[in-house]
């Protein structure tokens, strides 16, 4: 490890701290919408309210889109630098992973690090999205914080394609301040009902 200076190490301290603190000011703010806009009810089990099915469908349809661009662009990635995919494929083209130049390398694993973030926070969004439809939700709720889900994880792509640090922080906060909320209110109701 190396010697840090005390500006480094004082700067570390507070990226810490906020590393730390992101994700409860998340939820808080996701908490404090969910109370403010939707309120709170008691879990009780039920058919999804159509309102909610239009907000499912509206982000499956956004997410389908992002999957369609992000897999569309990791292949003409491929096609550009000249990326073979398996090792098979190395050997039939008689050629070696180290031929290929470490720009071509680099922009892959861009679009690879997009696409592993948008499966890992789709797969939370489809159990949180799924179980909040189906405890009565108040009408808007899941249509609401559906679409930013979608709409946030379009635009999270775009910045990171993009090489926009700062709007792609913005759009992953947009990504998570849904799940986080839609936990909450699962959270808040389930203890209702107690």
């Amino acid at each position: 490890m190396l010697k840090q200076t005390p500006e480094q190490e004082d700067s570390n301290s507070k990226a810490r701290k906020m590393v730390i603190g992101y994700p409860f000011a998340l939820i808080f703010i996701g908490m404090l919408v969910n109370w403010l806009a939707f309120g709170f009810d008691p879990i009780s089990v039920a058919m999804p309210d159509k309102l909610g099915i239009i907000g499912i469908i509206i982000a499956a349809v956004l997410l389908l889109a992002n999957h369609t661009w992000l897999m569309t662009s990791t292949e003409l990635t491929r096609i550009d630098h000249g990326l073979l995919t398996t090792p098979e494929e190395w050997a039939e083209k008689n050629r070696e992973k180290a031929d290929a130049a470490q720009a071509g390398w680099d922009a892959l694993e861009r679009r690879h690090n997009a696409h592993r973030n948008t499966t890992e926070n789709t797969v939370y969004f489809a159990i949180l999205a799924g179980l909040t439809l189906l405890v009565s939700p108040p009408a808007y709720l899941v249509l609401v914080w559906s679409v930013c889900f979608g709409v946030s994880r379009l635009a999270y792509t775009y910045s990171y394609f993009a090489a926009n640090t700062d709007l792609r922080g913005i759009f992953m906060s947009l990504t998570l301040l849904p799940l986080y909320a839609m936990a909450g209110y699962l959270f808040v109701a389930m203890m209702m009902s107690f």
